[in-house]
């Protein structure tokens, strides 16, 4: 994975004009160095020959500049190039570069015991269709050879087969790299859908450029400092006025649970107060586990003074649950909508104007089926490209919008991006969207900006999860639960703010 300091994002519009912006300089040959020092390193016996696979177009420029310098370095490099190639001028100039130092074209992969290391420059960013015929079959046989011989497979820039833009993989062959060495500036295909399935881990090369500096970023990876600003430590003269209310709307009959789960979150994340509103009239008049929670029933949570409010845990589609989001639309302050709250804005037309309209913030935290409701579309096409759905959701709703899954896109009204790369599989498990409810709520009770605050928990759940998963405690992802991940995260925040101090 991508190291959670603050990085750039560009999709390849972008990426062509860093290219463009920097065409002084030898950006190839930095690439294929890069490469080659990097590969050196993975080389697991350097007594092995090591196979470098390259393609039509720059990429495999970056190909012939990583083996001819790995050739210097005295490994055993099988170049294998395929087909009717054309490629453009830099990349023939690599060529050149190579069969000048004595290295040598096969046209396809020979027989070698074992491999010590492999190299994917068949295609980098850019690529838009699935790879067939003779590619399709390299890319079969490198992820075939990787396995026989428990080698490295190193993609440079992006796996073949990967969309750089979107993390779609783009039919059946595509690259498993271990490693990915991506160049210049991040991608976000590389950390969402199917980017990490495919890219193993991530590192940057900057090939001494400023990304940032010549082209605006498109995007950004989420780290602490996109919210560092508000971790700070309470004032000792406080008391729980000073910490905020907070309310969850939720718990119709058979589904108290979510409620309870996401107003025990926000109670540990430190909101000062925090109800819980519930639809089903033989709710108990506590939570037997949670008893600093404050029930109401539901009409009372919204008559109750609170600084935030979360609709739709356990919240049903009922009538009365539409006709009580309806009036919690009314309510002058920040609104986090998810689950059921999402559905009935789904299937009621009507409600569409009472969200987009509000003057306060509101936040939306789809998962994808919850988007493709929303946007009258199939959970295939918000995938297919996550960051547009969001800008879209965001648009039309004018709305923070997480959009949950691996690489869960954050995406803010003005249409500002970032994309999470904490969390793990283990998070797939029923009543984790809960509590990211509950934190993100009791973050806005006490005063967060929607933005930070958003941000904020889905970073602080997802490295709750993975501290979790690395525990002795758990020892892996299989088997955790939403409950382990609010005293996680509470542990984490109050960690995060000393540190911050």
């Amino acid at each position: 994975m991508i190291d959670t300091a603050a990085l750039p994002l560009y999709r390849s519009n972008g990426l062509r004009a860093l290219e463009a912006a920097a065409a002084d300089q030898p950006l190839m040959q930095r690439a294929g160095l890069a490469a080659a020092l990097l590969a050196s390193n993975l080389v697991r016996d350097a007594q092995q020959p090591v196979l470098v696979l390259v393609g039509p177009g720059n990429n495999g420029g970056d190909g012939y500049e990583a083996a001819m310098h790995l050739r210097q370095r005295g490994h055993d490099v099988r170049l294998v190039v395929t087909g009717d190639v054309r490629q453009p001028p830099d990349a023939i100039a690599a060529r050149d570069r190579f069969l000048a130092a004595g290295g040598h074209e096969l046209n396809d992969i020979p027989p070698v015991a074992r491999w010590a290391l492999i190299i994917d420059a068949l295609f980098g960013i850019g690529l838009q269709r699935p790879l067939t015929g003779v590619f399709a079959e390299l890319v079969g046989n490198a992820n075939r050879l990787a396995r026989r011989d428990d080698c490295v497979l190193l993609a440079l820039d992006c796996p073949s087969g990967l969309d750089a833009d979107t993390g779609r993989a783009l039919g059946n062959a595509i690259i498993h790299a271990t490693h990915t060495l991506t160049f210049i500036a991040g991608k976000p295909g590389l950390l969402m859908a199917d980017g990490p399935d495919h890219a193993g881990q991530v590192i940057l090369a900057l090939l001494d450029l400023d990304a940032a500096a010549l082209v605006p970023a498109d995007g950004q990876v989420v780290s602490r400092t996109a919210f560092g600003g508000c971790l700070q430590r309470r004032r000792r003269n406080s008391h729980k006025g000073s910490n905020g209310s907070a309310g969850v709307l939720g718990g119709a009959r058979g589904m108290l649970g979510a409620a309870f789960l996401a107003g025990r979150a926000a109670l540990h994340l430190g909101a000062g107060r925090t109800y819980v509103g519930t639809l089903d009239a033989q709710a108990p008049p506590c939570d037997p586990l949670q008893p600093e929670l404050m029930m109401r029933g539901a009409e009372a949570l919204l008559a109750t003074p609170l600084d935030a409010l979360a609709c739709g845990p356990g919240l049903g589609t009922s009538p009365e649950a539409k006709r009580l989001l309806e009036q919690a639309c009314t309510l002058n302050l920040p609104l986090l909508l998810d689950a059921d709250a999402l559905n009935l804005l789904a299937m009621e037309g009507d409600l569409d104007t009472a969200v987009a309209t509000r003057r306060a913030p509101t936040l939306l935290t789809p998962h994808p089926a919850e988007a493709a409701r929303l946007l009258d579309a199939s959970v295939a096409d918000v995938q297919a490209d996550r960051i547009a759905a969001a800008s879209e959701l965001a648009d039309r709703f004018n709305a923070h919008v997480a959009l949950k899954g691996c690489g869960t896109v954050i995406m803010t009204p003005d249409g500002n991006w970032s994309v999470n790369t904490t969390g793990n599989p283990g998070m797939g498990s029923a009543g984790m969207g809960d509590v990211l409810c509950g934190i993100v709520v009791a973050l806005l009770a006490q005063g967060w900006p929607a933005a930070e605050a958003l941000t904020a928990g889905v970073h602080l759940h997802g490295a709750a999860a993975d501290a979790l998963a690395t525990s002795a405690h758990l020892g892996g992802e299989i088997g955790l639960t939403a409950g382990e991940t609010i005293i996680e995260a509470r542990r984490l925040l109050n960690r995060w703010i000393a540190a911050d101090d």
